[in-house]
């Protein structure tokens, strides 16, 4: 049985931002440009006991908390604290897989310090990152990702908290089903009116009635239901999408978008270079400006080769959008996804290629 750590940074970029200046500490900060369209990257736990929360609106924020104090991100910096809490993190395993700049998995089964339990691995892991970046973090314990996760949250901020094997059923029937990974406010709807409110609840459905109402992620639900997740730790997973999205100062109508769309393609590309891998469905992202959500995406038989080829396609994808011409956009992302290999040949040159005598 796998014994897995889930690390999750309190508050990061607001506390960076605290550490960094002492006459920011006790006060609520709120990290975000101070501008009419824009959200908020985070939120101190001051900052949070007025309602404000990440990806909120900072207008919003700023009506929620009139003394908040806004401060611009500053991610070169927060990128330099993330480096160093991971290597923290690698000082325990080498089986340590990021899903952000402030959070990630360890698998602890085995651990480099020969500490006794995981819990004492999360333990060292919190205590270094205190004295060490002055920053701290929670974690949650478990037999697997699922339910480490979700215990990481459990005793926020500057806590941890275990959840064991023997613990599992209980500790999952009362949660309401939107504590359950890829349930969001659609799917939650859709298990509300089967009279789904808890994971008990959702437990106790048979998994061919959960397939028959959500295809094939009903047997993922049928399965995290009873606390089972056979995923492992995945240190230095592949680049799956790269992407970069922008909100307007104004909402714009469908056909001014171009200039934006080709400046976030460039810097999609420019993000994609730093793979060697290929990135094959070119993706449009548009946000309406009454926040209904967008995509178009083409796969086209040859992967874009260029900056301006993936401009092109995005730009080409507006075509498939038939909202009407009132309508207006507030953002615009473009992505790169569905990355693989290169191929071979293209990989290494030929053994037989010619070369001057």
């Amino acid at each position: 049985m796998r014994k897995i750590v889930h690390v999750d940074m309190d508050a990061f970029y607001a506390s960076v931002e605290q550490r960094d200046d002492p006459g920011l500490r006790g006060k609520p900060v709120v990290v975000a440009w101070r501008r009419a369209r824009s959200v908020v990257c985070a939120a101190s736990y001051e900052a949070r006991r007025f309602g404000v929360r990440s990806a909120m609106p900072a207008l919003r924020a700023e009506r929620l908390c009139p003394q908040a104090v806004f401060v611009p991100p500053d991610f070169p910096r927060y990128r330099a604290a993330s480096k160093r809490v991971r290597e923290i993190l690698l000082r325990h395993t080498d089986l340590v897989e990021p899903l952000s700049l402030d959070e990630a998995f360890l698998d602890v089964t085995e651990n480099k310090l020969s500490l006794p339990t995981a819990t004492a691995v999360a333990a060292a892991i919190r205590e270094q990152i205190r004295d060490e970046l002055q920053l701290t973090a929670s974690a949650g314990i478990a037999p697997n990702k699922f339910l480490a996760k979700i215990a990481s949250d459990w005793r926020k901020p500057d806590g941890q908290f275990v959840i064991r094997p023997h613990q599992v059923e209980a500790f999952l029937a009362p949660l309401p089903v939107e504590r359950i990974s890829g349930v969001g406010k659609v799917t939650a709807a859709r298990l509300h009116a089967l009279e789904i409110q808890t994971v008990g609840d959702l437990r106790a459905l048979e998994m061919k009635l959960l397939e028959q109402h959500f295809g094939r992620y009903g047997r993922r639900l049928f399965e995290l239901a009873r606390g089972i997740d056979e995923r492992a730790v995945m240190p230095d997973q592949p680049t799956q999408s790269v992407s970069a999205e922008d909100t307007f100062e104004q909402d714009l109508p469908l056909e001014a978008l171009e200039p934006a769309i080709r400046r976030l393609a460039e810097k999609t590309w420019n993000g994609a270079r730093k793979t060697s891998r290929i990135g094959r469905t070119v993706v449009l992202k548009l946000k309406t400006s009454d926040f209904r959500i967008i995509t178009r995406s083409l796969t086209p038989l040859s992967p874009p080769d260029s900056s301006q080829a993936l401009a092109d396609i995005a730009v080409a994808l507006r075509e498939r959008v038939s909202l009407g011409a009132a309508t207006r956009y507030r953002l615009a992302g473009v992505g790169l996804s569905h990355f693989e290999e290169p191929p071979l040949a293209a990989a290494q040159p030929s053994l037989f290629a010619l070369t001057p005598d």
